[in-house]
Formats: C-alpha cells, structure tokens, sequence
C-alpha cells in the first residue's frame, strides 16, 4: 500500500489542460489511493476548487481561460493553507521564482517521473498532517514599533506620534515574518525557514527566500530599532535592538 493510504483517501485537485496527460496522471494517482477531480482548464479549476475542501491541488501553468499562476492568485486570496503543486514544461528560474512567490509549495517541470510527484506529494502531506510545535500557534506578535496580526496576514506600524500605517502581507511573506517573530532576537536557520514554508532546502527554495527577506526588510525599515541581520554561514536574525536593551 502506498504511503498516501489513510481512513479517508487524501483529495487531490489536478488542474491540466491537456486531457490525455490528465487522464493518465489521475490514473496513476487513484492507483495509489488518491482520491482525483481532473479540471481542464483554469476557470473550471477555479469552480472545481470553490466546490471542495483539498488535500493539495496540482495546477498546469500554461493553460486556458485561467493559467496556473492565475488561478493560484486567486486560491490564494483567501486560502493560505492548501499545498500547490505547480506543473510545467517551462524550466526558466524567473517562472518558478514567481511560483513560490505567488504561493507554491512545490514546482516540477515537464517531463518528469510519475513517482517523483508521489513522492514530493507525501511529503507535503505528512507535512500539513504533523502537529504543530505550541509555540507556533501563536498567531498575533509585538516587537518594537510593530503589531503583526498573523490570520489576517496585516502588520501594523504606530509611530511615535501614534499615527498608524498598516500592510497585507502575501501569504509566504506572512508565513516568514511569523517564523522570524518566533524566534525574535534568536538565529533562524535558512534550512529550517525552507523546509516549514518550501518544503525543501535546494537552489530555487533559498533564492525564493531571498527576495521575501528582502520584502520584509521594506516593512520593518520604519522602525530604525528593528532589522532581518544576515547570520553567514547560519541564515538570519529578527533583532529587535530596543528589547534587547531592556533585557
């Protein structure tokens, strides 16, 4: 039986434009106890998506009335959780940077080996399936000038004079800077960061990384006390010096 097996068979949203590919891949899928819906094009995907609860979906990029990065854009508008699994015959780094940027738990391009989507799939689920750490379920943080309320995705900055500014964080943006509030004024691995939000620690992963630090950086920059410092060697450091002279 296959690692996937479970009471209730794990649903999987396969969004693939070309039909043929589609019927094959849902195949090989149910043989190993996945439970499919095929959507091919993007706008039935969409519908198919609202109709459901998902397990993880699997987009085409290159598709019909809505492309993967399209209709991941507007999953993502209100879902921040289902793992997406982008597909695509494109290899180009700018294409799957902005797959991760967008929201994309994993990226695989065509062609590829059945098994290897099997096997990137349960390790997104054993992922999603494992309890989370209790200090993690905190969801809303301070730390100096800032109020990051971590469900809605909105940071808020008050002032000196108390005049607020505030910002919606996309959802990898948002799933960052709650790691690095966590482990405030503490060493955040870049391996550990990769592995929570990407899933995996390669090249595409750490360079995805690198350009939300970056996004974070120009949140944070109205406080002069805060900073995302580079630890070489190690990964970063939200450090909140105000805090630390308190300390």
């Amino acid at each position: 039986m296959s690692d996937a097996t479970q009471a209730t068979a794990p649903k999987i949203l396969l969004v693939e434009d070309d039909r043929n590919f589609g019927d094959v891949l849902r195949s090989f899928l149910e043989v190993h106890d996945y439970d499919v819906t095929l959507a091919t094009d993007g706008l039935a995907g969409f519908e198919a998506y609202r109709k459901s609860k998902w397990d993880v979906c699997i987009f085409d990029v290159m598709m019909p009335r809505l492309s993967g990065f399209e209709l991941a854009k507007k999953v993502r508008e209100s879902d921040s959780e289902t793992p997406i699994i982008f597909l695509t015959a494109k290899a180009m780094k700018e294409d799957i940077l902005n797959g991760f940027e967008i929201g994309a738990d994993d990226y695989i391009t065509k062609p590829f080996n059945s098994e290897e989507l099997l096997a990137r799939m349960n390790v997104i689920l054993r992922r999603s399936q494992t309890p989370p750490d209790p200090k993690e379920e905190q969801t809303e943080f301070e730390f100096g000038q800032f109020h990051f309320n971590f469900p809605l995705r909105i940071l808020t900055h008050t002032n000196s004079s108390g005049e607020k500014s505030t910002d919606k964080l996309s959802p990898k943006e948002a799933q960052l800077l709650r790691l690095f509030a966590i482990n405030k004024n503490n060493i955040l691995s870049r391996s550990e960061a990769l592995t929570k939000i990407w899933g995996e620690d390669n090249y595409f992963t750490a360079r995805s990384m690198d350009v939300f630090v970056t996004k974070l950086r120009k949140y944070l920059k109205p406080d002069s006390d805060i900073e995302i410092v580079n630890i070489h060697g190690n990964g970063f450091q939200l450090l909140v010096r105000s805090e630390n002279e308190e300390a």
